[in-house]
This record gives C-alpha cells, structure tokens and sequence, in this order.
C-alpha cells in the first residue's frame, strides 16, 4: 500500500490527489460491503458445512468423511477455473451496465454461463466415467472404493447446475444486488443442504448425504432463476429503456 501511495504521489502525473483532503464516506464503504459481503459469508459458509457434514459422515465412517475430503478436491480442481471466470463477468457486466451496452452485457453473461458449463460438465464426466482413477489417486481401499464410486458419481450431478448459480451469483454482485448473491449461496451451502442430508441420511443412510448436493443446487438454481427474472424486469430493462430515450 505505501509503495501504491509513493508511485501515485510522485510518479502518477495524471492524477493528484492529497491525502489530507482524503475523508470517509460511509455510503460508499457501505455500497462496497454490500457487494462483497457475500464473498466473506461464503467462505466462512463453506467451512462451516464442511464441519457438520463431516460429523454426519463420521456417524457412519471415517472412511465416508475421506470420501468427503477427496470430492471436496476435486471439486476445487473444476470449481476454481469457474470462480475465476465468474470474478471477470462481475467487472464485465459492471462496467456495460454502467455504460448502458445491454446487449454486451446479456452476451458476456450468456457466455459465461456457457463456458462455466463447459468446463464442470468436463468435471461431470470425469466422475461418472472414472471414478476408480480418481479415487486411486488417494491410495483409496476397497471400502473407500465402494463409498467413493457412488458418491462421487451421485454428488457430480450438481455439477450441471452449480455454474448456472454461480455465474448468476458474480452477475448480481456487479449489479449492486449482493443480497441476492448472499441468498443464493446460503441455499447452495447452508440452507438446504445440511437440513437435506441429516434427514435423507436419516431415510436412505449415507447415499441420502450425497442426494443433498444435487438437490441444494436444484433449489439454489430455481430460486436463482426467479432473482434474475425480478432483475431484469426492475432494473436491467429500465436501463436499456432509459439509454434509448
């Protein structure tokens, strides 16, 4: 930060500024936490599932909470690229809604959705055509062998949906609507999936754990659906009305 600030004083000169005229201004630090707050909510999120499900999975075996572990891994292996893409469209729409380019905007989120779908239907196949490769790659036993294939080919399905939800998420945040972002990931990470898998565990034993993903995303995927209906009618279609007139 010092060496920002040295390089902007002394050799930036397009810009002046004096930090002695610098001044809080807390609407601005409150727009900026509203559009980040989820990202911080998010992780914390994540880690806190993690912990609960794997004291379900411990009910059954320590062999289930490794099985747990592996997809976890993997999914960061096909998540990752994903989030990364996502991090682009939130400056990409940002600055086309700003600049009133409606049809860039739509094009880029369109794209998005596309190639993140690309890259964890890749993650999908993998799963469900490979599993024992994958598996073996963690020294699994034959016990974990006969966990992990099911869960792993079970749990990938939410793989089809997640990228959907997760591009929609990055598209609210550009947008100023960080609670929908904030909503959308609760259900994904939270809301849904814990109740989900302590009662289908509960019903169908630890197959019923991996159901929940699946069926988190379907949630989270549908109510996405309806926040980005409601966006597009209240606040993208205003704008693009606006800008013609």
């Amino acid at each position: 930060m010092l060496m920002a600030l040295y390089f902007n004083i002394k050799k930036n000169h397009e810009v002046h500024f004096a930090i002695k005229k610098f001044a809080v201004h807390f609407k601005t630090i409150a727009n900026i936490y509203e559009i980040g707050f989820p990202s911080i909510v998010m992780q914390s999120v994540a880690s806190f599932m993690i912990f609960q499900l794997n004291n379900l999975l411990a009910s059954f075996s320590t062999t289930a909470t490794a099985v747990l572990g592996v997809y976890f891994k993997l999914q960061s292996f096909v998540v990752l690229p994903v989030f990364g893409l996502n991090n682009s469209v939130i400056s990409i729409v940002s600055y086309n809604y700003g600049a009133g380019k409606i049809k860039r905007l739509l094009k880029a989120v369109k794209l998005a959705n596309i190639y993140a779908f690309g890259i964890m239907f890749a993650g999908f196949v993998l799963c469900q055509t490979l599993p024992v490769p994958i598996l073996k790659l963690f020294d699994a036993s034959d016990n974990m062998l006969s966990i992990g294939i099911p869960a792993l080919r079970i749990i990938s399905f939410a793989f089809l949906i997640a990228p959907f939800s997760i591009v929609s998420s990055g598209t609210f945040q550009a947008l100023g609507k960080g609670i929908f972002s904030l909503i959308v990931s609760l259900i994904r990470q939270l809301i849904v999936i814990l109740p989900l898998s302590y009662l289908l565990a509960g019903i169908m034993g630890i197959n019923g754990v991996w159901i929940a993903f699946p069926m988190a995303e379907i949630v989270a995927g549908i109510l996405t659906i309806f926040y980005l209906k409601k966006l597009y009618q209240n606040e993208i279609m205003k704008r693009k009305i606006k800008r013609h007139k």
